[in-house]
C-alpha cells in the first residue's frame, strides 16, 4: 500500500507541472483560436531569462540576498514575457485576424524558432541553474502508519503546491475580475465581444502574457529540478496528451488531464513496466491521448470545435 501511495503522490505532483504547460495551450486557444506550438519555447525563454537575471542582478545592483535577487529576477523575467506578448500581438496576430487555422499554426511555429534563437542570443546556450531555495532532500512520511514510510521528494511537493496556487489564482482571475470576464466573453464569441466594446488586441496581449507567466513558473520549477537547458522545449510535447485528454477549450480539463496523465504514467511504469521491459512512462500518455482522439476527440471537458465555428 505504501508503494502504491508513493507512486500515486509522485504522479499527482508531476501531473500538476504538466497542467501548468497545458494551461498555456488552453488559454491562448480559448481567447484567439490559435493552437500555440510556441508554448514550449516560451517555457525555455522564460526560464533562461529567470536564470540569467538571477545571476546578473546581484552584479548590477550589488545585493547579496538570494531571495531578493530571485524576486527581482522573476519580476524582470515577467516584464520580458509581457514584451514578448505585446510583440507577438503587434507584429503577428494583428495581421492574421480571420486567417485559416493552418496559417495561425505556422505562425506559432515561426514564433517557436524565433524565441529559441533569441533566447540563445540574449542569454547563451549553456545549462544554467536556478536556485530558488526549494529543498532537494527526500523525506519519509507516515512512518508510524506504513512500514518504512512513504518516500516523498520535498522539491516535488513545493513545486506541486506552487502550481496549485497558480491554478487557483488563475481560476479566481477568470471568475471574479472584469478582465477575466472579458477574456471569457472573447473565448465564447469574438464578434459578440467586439460588438459590446471589448478590444480584442488588448485581450490577446493579456492572454499571451498570462500564458507567458504560466510558462515562467513552469520554467522556474523545471529549471530548479533539472537546470535550464534547451530540452525544456520538449515540455510542450509532454503537455499535448494533457490537452487532448482534458479538452483544448477547458481550463479545468487541463488540470484534471494533467493529474490523470501524471498518475497514469507513474502507475503504468511501476505495475506494467516490468512485464513489457520498462519504458511505459515514455509512451503511455500518447497512447491514452490517441484513444481519446478516436473515441472522444473533444476530450473530457472540451466542446466540439465544430460547435464553436
Amino acid at each position: 500500500m505504501a508503494f502504491f501511495l508513493e507512486a500515486l503522490l509522485g504522479g499527482l505532483m508531476a501531473g500538476m507541472l504538466y497542467s501548468l504547460v497545458a494551461l498555456g495551450f488552453v488559454l491562448i486557444f480559448k481567447a484567439s483560436g490559435v493552437f500555440n506550438f510556441a508554448q514550449g519555447a516560451m517555457v525555455l525563454f522564460a526560464a533562461l531569462a529567470m536564470a540569467r537575471f538571477a545571476e546578473w542582478v546581484p552584479q548590477w545592483i550589488g545585493i547579496e540576498s538570494r531571495l531578493l535577487a530571485n524576486g527581482v529576477a522573476f519580476v524582470l523575467a515577467g516584464a520580458l514575457m509581457w514584451v514578448v506578448a505585446w510583440t507577438i500581438e503587434r507584429f503577428v496576430l494583428r495581421h492574421l485576424v480571420n486567417q485559416e487555422g493552418v496559417t495561425l499554426l505556422m505562425a506559432t511555429l515561426g514564433i517557436t524558432y524565433f524565441l529559441d534563437g533569441l533566447g540563445q542570443t540574449l542569454f547563451g546556450s549553456s545549462i544554467y541553474p536556478i536556485n530558488v531555495g526549494m529543498p532537494k532532500d527526500p523525506v519519509f512520511l507516515l512512518e508510524n502508519t506504513f512500514e518504512g514510510g512513504i518516500l516523498v521528494n520535498l522539491e516535488d511537493v513545493y513545486a506541486a503546491c506552487i502550481a496549485a496556487l497558480l491554478v487557483a489564482t488563475l481560476s479566481l482571475f477568470f471568475q471574479k475580475t472584469s478582465t477575466g470576464r472579458a477574456l471569457r466573453a472573447v473565448a465564447d464569441d469574438h464578434q459578440a465581444a467586439q460588438s459590446i466594446g471589448i478590444p480584442l488586441n488588448r485581450i490577446w496581449v493579456i492572454v499571451w502574457f498570462v500564458a507567458g507567466l504560466t510558462a515562467l513558473v513552469a520554467g522556474v520549477i523545471w529549471g530548479s529540478k533539472l537546470g535550464v537547458q534547451f530540452s525544456l522545449t520538449t515540455l510542450a510535447l509532454r503537455a499535448l496528451p494533457v490537452v487532448i485528454l482534458g479538452g483544448l477549450t477547458s481550463v479545468p480539463g487541463a488540470i484534471i488531464g494533467g493529474l490523470i496523465i501524471g498518475v497514469g504514467e507513474k502507475l503504468s511504469e511501476v505495475y506494467l513496466g516490468p512485464y513489457v521491459g520498462g519504458g511505459v512512462e515514455i509512451w503511455f500518455a500518447y497512447v491514452l491521448a490517441l484513444v481519446f482522439l478516436l473515441f472522444r476527440p473533444q476530450g473530457l471537458f472540451g466542446e466540439k470545435i465544430i460547435d464553436r465555428v
